[in-house]
């Protein structure tokens, strides 16, 4: 690699890195602005992720058809970073303006259903502009950068993956942790429209320099990789869309199931959601320097699918542990401001230990399929395409998981569900594609078609262990761990109400204290009211403030 281009490369990793960090620091004060705004229930966060990821796929999809016409996409990419900045740094004076316009004018003449909509309007012109600018991004960048560097396609895009996602799981933490308790939401909001600021500055000045970026090169199949009887545009992406939705499945249920066993602060939260996309992005990092030497991502890409959804069935073996990890550590963490500092360290790696796994093979999927298409001759296009399909699944995967597959399967199904999807797509992309055209030789076939049987085995393995040697006892799930050690609840408790709802887990059970049996309503594990059962026992300690 040339100097000049090397300097480049990691000129552009760095920025990439700036706007991941801002970008999820974004989704984070917006849920919470937001959420002041349109109130904390299901449908409300459902609204906000919606304008989110599906703000972020039109914006991939516009760069889709715009990015091959454009003579320097490094260039727009830029012009979209300072207007996000820009939008970033107004976000908090235009959101007390229009919800005080909101609350003093509007509102009192409307009730019902028009409030909502009203409501609902406000939030999507507030963030949408944006979101739609954050989802031309990636395509922007990459189209731009691999015009840079024409033979590493792979590396590129796995590297610019991990980049930005490795910003993105350095933003979760430092908004919540250092951010919002020093600057609050006006000044992080604002910290972040500094950051687009930068990059946009810094890319700007890149582009400008001598050597310049080379234009567009006819799509094309490099050289060393010839090309192969491949996989329909339309199915890879849908399969693009399928795993989109199978990982963030993954991600609204171990949040949930984490929040039993850890506790649904806010820390707890953002602790989660950095170990899920730091997966994401070693993913990226492991592919980066491989992707290339592959001769048929694709077929890496069913092995990836699979191998992603034998590791979500193995999560919940390592999560079936987390209850006594914690109630040890309830034990011998002594309860102060420092032991909170260690309490939270071992959270997060009882979150690495749960999701990392999964979602490293969930990091290597867009840049495969990416790959894939850009081999088949589908040009940059391809590269806003799968993004754009990737983020719709995203949508459809918290709305399957949030609406549909936890309230009526509860989490442990919600899980296989995704993961039999993920094995499913791995198989059918393993499973060797007729074709009438030349081949390959039928030694290679036969030895694709055992690969996929072997595969094939290893689904059908892990679903059967996880469906007879998992077992998520109520018991255990409402013992509230994370307050008082114990990782059960006592052996004569009744569970007489368990159940996964969209925002939470709630049961009832009946245990006894001494005094006679106490009847208790338990929110995510923590104990919210009890009461005596009989009028004749003591009153329980809740019953005076209920």
């Amino acid at each position: 690699m040339p100097p000049t281009v090397r300097r480049l490369d990691l000129w552009l990793l760095c920025t990439f890195v700036l706007s991941g960090f801002a970008g999820l620091v974004y989704q984070s004060i917006w849920t919470q602005y937001l959420g002041l705004f349109l109130g904390h229930s299901a449908y409300a966060q459902s609204l906000v992720l919606i304008l989110f990821m599906g703000g972020m796929a039109i914006g991939a999809w516009w760069a889709s058809r715009r990015s091959t016409a454009l003579r320097g996409p490094l260039l727009a990419y830029a012009v979209v970073e300072l207007v996000i900045g820009l939008l970033g740094l107004v976000f908090d004076g235009a959101f007390r303006g229009a919800t005080g316009l909101a609350y003093e004018h509007l509102l009192p003449s409307l009730q019902g259903q028009g409030a909502t909509v009203l409501r609902w309007v406000l939030a999507t012109v507030l963030v949408l502009p944006q979101c739609i600018l954050l989802g031309a991004t990636f395509p922007l960048m990459s189209a731009g950068y691999m015009r840079t560097q024409p033979q590493a396609q792979g590396q590129v895009l796995a590297g610019l993956y991990f980049s930005n996602s490795i910003g993105a799981a350095i933003g979760a933490l430092a908004s919540t942790y250092l951010l919002l308790p020093a600057l609050g939401l006006p000044g992080t909001v604002k910290v972040a429209g500094g950051l687009n600021l930068l990059v946009a500055a810094v890319v700007f000045l890149l582009v400008r320099t001598p050597a310049g970026v080379p234009a567009p090169a006819p799509a094309q199949t490099p050289p060393d990789h010839p090309r192969h009887p491949s996989r329909p545009v339309r199915a890879v992406l849908c399969i693009a869309l399928l795993t989109g939705a199978t990982s963030f499945v993954y991600e609204i249920t171990w949040v949930r199931m984490l929040s039993l066993a850890l506790g649904t602060t806010l820390h707890s939260f953002e602790l989660m959601l950095a170990a899920f996309i730091a997966g994401i992005a070693f993913g990226g990092l492991w592919l980066r320097h491989r992707a290339d030497r592959m001769a048929d991502p694709l077929r890496v890409a069913g092995w990836v699918q699979v191998l992603m959804g034998l590791a979500a069935l193995a999560s919940m073996f390592v999560y079936a542990q987390a209850f006594e990890w914690v109630g040890w550590l309830m034990k011998v963490i002594v309860r102060s401001a420092d032991g909170y500092g260690l309490y939270t360290v071992a959270s997060a790696v009882i979150s690495v230990a749960v999701m990392f796994p999964a979602a490293f093979f969930a990091g290597m999927t867009l840049p495969l399929l990416t790959l894939a298409l850009l081999r088949q001759g589908q040009g940059e296009r391809a590269i806003g395409q799968v993004y754009a399909f990737n983020t719709v699944g995203a949508i459809v995967g918290v709305l399957a998981a949030v609406h549909v597959l936890m309230p009526l399967l509860g989490l442990k199904y919600a899980l296989l569900v995704a993961a039999v999807v993920d094995i499913g797509l791995g198989l059918w992309l393993l499973w060797p594609a007729r074709s009438s055209a030349p081949g390959p030789m039928p030694g290679h076939a036969l030895a694709s078609r055992l690969g996929a049987q072997v595969a094939a085995g290893l689904g059908v393995a892990g679903v059967l262990a996880s469906l007879l040697l998992v077992r998520f006892d109520p018991l255990v799930l409402s013992s509230s761990v994370y307050r008082h050690g114990g990782a059960r609840l006592q052996d004569s408790a009744q569970m007489l109400f368990f159940r996964d709802g969209q925002t939470a887990t709630v049961s009832v059970f009946e245990s006894d204290r001494g005094s006679g049996p106490v009847r208790s309503i338990a929110t995510n594990g923590k104990v919210d009211a009890g009461m005596t059962v009989s009028l004749a026992q003591t009153p329980s300690g809740d019953e005076s403030t209920m």
